[in-house]
C-alpha cells in the first residue's frame, strides 16, 4: 500500500527500510527514501509502521508468535 503519494513509497519499502537499512525514526526514513518531506500528510502512518517494525524487532520470538 502506498504511504508516501509524493514520492511514491509503499510501507513495504518503509519496512525494508528499517530491517534492512537501519531507519528508526522518520529524518533517515526521509534520507533514505525521500518520504514525508512534501505535504507531510504521510508521516503519521509512517512513524507507526516505524514503530510498529522497531516493536516486533525487539519483541522475544514467543511473544511473535503468540500474538498471531
Amino acid at each position: 500500500m502506498y504511504i508516501c503519494i509524493c514520492k511514491n513509497v509503499t510501507d513495504g519499502q518503509i519496512k525494508k527500510s528499517v530491517h534492512e537499512k537501519g531507519v528508526r525514526n522518520l529524518r533517515s526514513l526521509r534520507q533514505e527514501l525521500g518520504a514525508c518531506d512534501q505535504c507531510g500528510k504521510c508521516a503519521l502512518q509512517a512513524r507507526q509502521i516505524i514503530s510498529e517494525c522497531l516493536d516486533e524487532s525487539r519483541a522475544p520470538c514467543g511473544q511473535l508468535l503468540s500474538a498471531a
